[in-house]
């Protein structure tokens, strides 16, 4: 019997686009993927070793190519190794908490890092909005004017102004510098406000228009510096529970009336398609530009352009890195315990439907990357799926519903937030806990990433909010 150490197999590499890279090559069975990260960018002639992950089937070879190919029938054929370069950066787990920001009253129910990382806006049942400096850990302003629960909050992604909205059915616009409200508060909806999301960087580099969801089945789209009300969508027969301003310049709204709405926003609102599938509830939606239409012109290095011109630019390149010339996908989660995958701008049709949730799924995220989905539900568990829909494997860790999910920069790593009010940091990779944050006294409602990777913050029912670090 010849010795594993021995065997050998013929071996091509591929681009993710399909393009073979380099010639066909006599690989021993035990190629590590160091190795083989070695050997491609060798042939990629690059001057500085890049990382890359490696799949063979579709399955990612996490060892070495003798484990992904004991399960082929023959041995005799080339084995296709597809290559997908990764984040050069790599994000440090937390594994501490640095400071318990006390000042909450009530429970916090949103905590956003803004896009360019040094400051954190948090908000909850006590109606004040709360900014803290992320480089001292402090206080900075104490933002008061809505009168009742406030649910949501949005940077804009140049990072000069927050948006919230709450229970006392008010949109209010503040400037972060000064602490101070932009405005009077924009009063149009009949009921309170779920969602926010502003026009993406890249679109408009003012970042001035902004749309609000409701109870009330209503989308507003406002202009932020004015405080007109520039345009309404009433067509959803329910509550409007998720919203996303889509880097192709769609306005898509899911709904507890079970379908999601995709409206053009530069035509004032004109509704493209309605997307049905769900059985239930729409509970959450994510594109797989989420990450770069938030964060805008700002990286993991937090550098930030001169000029208006320069961050759409930059901004436009980030979004185009990622969609590299496709269109958007979008995923959607709901009451049935499915996902959805869709292409929102080109078909009503979904591209697939995931199924494995034992409970309701109460939130979706797409990796920075836009490569990996994460789904989280009442069933404790996470779920990871491939940007085709593909399951690749089960998180399971928590004792109580999973709430809330944020990835890391890098899209190594996934922190979630539960009911067990324990936070747990995910490796993406061996689909493990990296580590278990307890520390909560309560529920953890609120989860964020850092755009720099360097902190996590989380907010709870116990009114903390935590900085995590490693």
């Amino acid at each position: 019997m010849e010795d594993d150490a021995q065997r050998t197999v013929l071996a091509q590499f591929f681009s993710a686009d399909g393009y073979a890279t380099g010639p066909q090559l006599d690989l021993p069975l035990e190629t590590t993927t160091e190795q083989l990260e070695l050997l491609l960018n060798d042939l990629l002639s690059h001057e500085e070793r890049l990382p890359y992950s490696f799949f063979v089937d579709e399955e990612e070879l996490v060892e070495s190519i003798k484990h992904a190919i004991q399960a082929r029938a023959s041995a005799e054929d080339v084995v296709h190794i597809v290559y997908q370069p990764q984040a050069v950066f790599r994000v440090r787990a937390a594994t501490r908490c640095t400071t318990s920001l006390e000042g909450h009253t009530e429970a916090v129910l949103v905590a956003a890092f803004s896009p360019d990382g040094r400051q954190l806006a948090s908000g909850g049942g006590d109606a004040t909005l709360r900014l803290w400096d992320i480089l001292t850990e402090t206080p900075l302003a104490t933002l008061t004017g809505h009168t009742n629960w406030i649910l949501c909050a949005a940077w804009s992604p140049d990072g000069k102004r927050l948006a919230t909205g709450g229970m006392d059915k008010d949109v209010r616009i503040w400037d972060p510098a000064t602490g101070q409200a932009v405005g009077k508060p924009l009063k149009r909806h009949t009921k309170w406000v779920n969602a926010l999301a502003w026009e993406p960087l890249h679109l408009n580099p003012d970042c001035v228009r902004v749309a609000s969801a409701s109870k009330d089945g209503t989308i507003k789209v406002w202009d932020s510096v004015r405080g007109h009300l520039l345009f309404s969508l009433s067509g959803h027969a329910a509550s409007v529970t998720s919203l996303k301003w889509s880097g192709q310049g769609f306005l898509i709204s899911g709904s507890q009336d079970r379908t999601i709405r995709v409206y053009n926003a530069s035509e004032g609102g004109k509704l493209v398609r309605v997307l049905a599938g769900h059985a239930h509830w729409v509970n959450s939606l994510s594109l797989n530009t989420d990450y770069v239409l938030r964060t805008g012109a700002y990286d993991h290095t937090g550098g930030s352009p001169a000029t208006k011109e320069e961050a759409q630019q930059a901004a436009m390149q980030r979004w185009l890195a990622v969609t590299q010339g496709k269109p958007e996908k979008l995923v959607s989660c709901s009451d049935d315990h499915t996902l959805y995958l869709w292409e929102p701008a080109s078909s009503k049709k979904p591209l697939t439907r995931l199924t494995g949730h034992q409970q309701q799924v109460n939130i979706t995220s797409f990796s920075p990357d836009g490569r990996l989905i994460a789904s989280a539900s009442f069933d404790k568990s996470i779920k990871l799926w491939d940007s085709n829909g593909k399951f690749l494997g089960n998180l399971r860790g928590h004792v109580g519903a999973v709430y809330q999910v944020a990835w890391a920069a890098d899209s190594r790593m996934l922190v979630s937030g539960s009911k067990d009010s324990t936070l747990k940091i995910w490796d993406t990779r061996t689909k493990k806990i990296k580590t278990d944050l307890p520390g909560h006294a309560d529920e953890v409602y609120a989860v964020d990433w850092s755009p720099d990777g360097e902190r996590l913050v989380s907010g709870s029912k116990d009114c903390l909010v935590k900085i995590w670090r490693h």
